[in-house]
């Protein structure tokens, strides 16, 4: 290969590279909620593929690989602290719209809930995911249930997003 064939090869790797991140630089962007309008993309495989990833990276060592949760999730252990709930369709995750479920995980139990005495083991993600990030993590969750759960909270959606 010549020295030509070289530089145009770096060239167009160089534009290719620059396509890709300014593809996720933009994907990110779109995935960010303005306050009061979270919405989930549990469709969106792009997201969820992405909300796959950062579970696994940041959820699953508590919340389980597969949604689980921490077994006897509902009783307080020593610390007089409530154990990681499931995220699947026998946790009560879905009993929250969208926004609530951002709000928790972005802010942490005790700010979201406004509770400042609240002790939780849930670490708040604000710094260290971004909105984009927390939105395809809750979307990808979303994505694991069955049809009539998510059929139920996206009515819960609806009903949540029509009150004053």
């Amino acid at each position: 290969m010549d020295a030509a064939s070289r530089t145009r090869r770096r060239r167009w790797l160089l534009i290719a590279l620059l396509v890709i991140a300014g593809g996720v630089a933009l994907a990110i962007r779109f995935l960010m909620p303005e306050t009061g309008s979270v919405v989930l993309r549990p469709d969106d495989g792009a997201v969820t593929a992405l909300g796959q990833r950062i579970y696994a990276a940041h959820c699953a060592s508590c919340h389980g690989a597969n949604l689980e949760g921490q077994p006897n999730w509902r009783q307080r252990d020593a610390q007089g602290r409530l154990p990681a709930p499931p995220h699947d369709a026998g946790g009560h995750t879905w009993h929250h719209p969208d926004e609530v479920l951002f709000r928790i995980t972005k802010l942490g139990v005790a700010k979201a809930a406004g509770l400042p005495g609240y002790d939780s083991a849930m670490p708040a993600y604000e710094g260290v995911l971004s909105d984009g990030e927390i939105v395809a993590v809750l979307s990808w969750i979303k994505s694991r249930w069955p049809a009539e759960i998510r059929a139920k909270h996206d009515e819960m959606n609806r009903m949540s997003k029509a009150r004053p």
